[in-house]
């Protein structure tokens, strides 16, 4: 059934949001280590309506029906002409149907698919202009039946994109290209109903023309034997000095709780699995099965899977803040509110949790299954020194319930939102 493809990946992405709770270990100094730095934590917070409104408008457009109406795992990379590159995990492509609307939505746009049945993949890219335009959709297959832009495994599974960076192709090279972190996860049954994590790999995109060059897998699943102990890297990827800093998690799929790891690669080797290294605790070594957490799970609140860290302050003294959901917090707050941690490390000490903000939801006939998850900082500071942070948005019904009706009734409910964020200091 049509239905059966979009709750499976959707509702994963939704547990890798929210189903992890993690809490801060105390770390050695490393490299990454930011002497003088303090505290920062979100300050105020306004609605940026103009970036939201953008998607909005591009994924209302019906002069193409193979580009994107909606879809989650908002990533994104400045690429060196003063493109932005938008990396999407289940998207929807197809055409949508202003109300009013066989399902009586008449204050919503609906996605009408050939036969009723929207255009669901696992994957695909936007570009949007120096102005921040969304301008075009790339994807795979063809434009009669559009495919995932990172193809779907053979043997079956599927990609999901995550952080982003742009690179030397080599290191020392003058020639950049873009590389792109990708969730592998492999089809599963029983405690894996939403896909087993497979495997770490990295996608090479030519630039300017973005065409996919190769994929090559980074940590393999040789590293764990137990699936619920893999880990998946690419949360976040922040550079700094000459390194490049890649959070990950692993998944366990019936505790509460998971672990979150990390490792790192020269400029120019992300690609390259012998580039890699992985925190052990202590030191910076080659092997991904001996890494160690840098947050772990336990019994307070602490941070989810899916989440974002960026470097932030003035000069050399910058900070490295965490944004997550709050799904230690109180009641719901897992999928309404987000929370910060920060350390001077980016293998910590992590302090926090620190505040908490609840940012809005569109409305909808029984709001309490309308959930936000995925906080994403994307490139493009405002003229005011705010950092821009988006939220992706998703319909949660009471098991069972099917999610098609909610999220192809309404657009609104499978598109993100942004956030223009100021920080200010936090005491640890």
């Amino acid at each position: 059934m049509a239905r059966a493809p979009h709750r499976r990946t959707t509702a994963a992405a939704l547990l890798l949001a929210a189903g992890a709770l993690l809490w801060a270990l105390p770390g050695a100094d490393g490299p990454g280590r930011t002497a003088g730095c303090t505290g920062r934590r979100i300050g105020s917070w306004s609605v940026d309506s103009r970036q939201t409104a953008a998607f909005a408008r591009y994924g209302n457009d019906n002069t193409r029906t193979d580009d994107w109406t909606g879809g989650d795992g908002t990533h994104s990379v400045r690429l060196p002409d003063g493109r932005t590159l938008w990396l999407f995990s289940d998207t929807f492509l197809d055409r949508i149907q202003p109300p009013p609307n066989p399902q009586g939505q008449n204050h919503r746009w609906r996605t009408a698919g050939r036969g009723g049945t929207p255009y669901l993949r696992h994957n695909s890219l936007v570009v949007t202009s120096r102005s921040g335009r969304p301008e075009r959709t790339l994807t795979g297959g063809t434009p009669a039946a559009p495919g995932p832009y990172f193809p779907d495994p053979p043997g079956g599974g599927w990609r999901w994109p995550v952080d982003a960076r742009v690179e030397p192709r080599t290191p020392g090279a003058t020639e950049r290209v873009v590389r792109v972190l990708l969730w592998r996860r492999a089809p599963g049954t029983g405690p894996w109903i939403f896909g087993m994590p497979y495997a770490t790999e990295v996608a090479t995109l030519s630039l300017p023309g973005l065409h996919l060059e190769r994929i090559d897998e980074t940590v393999g699943p040789d590293a764990a034997a137990d699936p619920g102990r893999r880990v998946l890297y690419g949360a976040a990827a922040v550079r700094h000095g000459r390194w490049t800093y890649l959070y990950g998690a692993d998944d366990p799929p019936s505790a509460p709780a998971s672990r979150a790891y990390l490792a790192r690669a020269p400029a120019g080797r992300l690609a390259d699995r012998g580039g890699w290294r992985f925190w052990d605790g202590t030191h910076w070594q080659p092997r991904a099965d001996r890494a160690a957490p840098v947050l772990r799970d336990g019994g307070r609140r602490g941070v989810g899977s899916a989440f974002t860290v960026v470097r932030d302050g003035a000069g050399t003294s910058r900070t490295w803040v965490l944004f997550t959901m709050d799904t230690g917090g109180s009641g719901t707050a897992g999928m309404r509110s987000i929370t910060t941690y920060w350390a001077c490390a980016p293998e910590g000490p992590w302090h926090g949790p620190h505040g908490r903000i609840t940012p809005p939801r569109p409305p909808a006939p029984d709001p309490q299954h309308v959930v936000a998850y995925n906080p994403q900082a994307h490139p493009g500071a405002g003229a005011d020194g705010t950092l821009l942070l988006s939220y992706d948005i998703n319909w949660l019904g009471p098991p069972g319930a099917p999610a098609d009706p909610h999220v192809n009734g309404d657009v609104d409910l499978y598109r993100p939102r942004f956030l223009r964020l100021r920080t200010t200091a936090a005491a640890p």
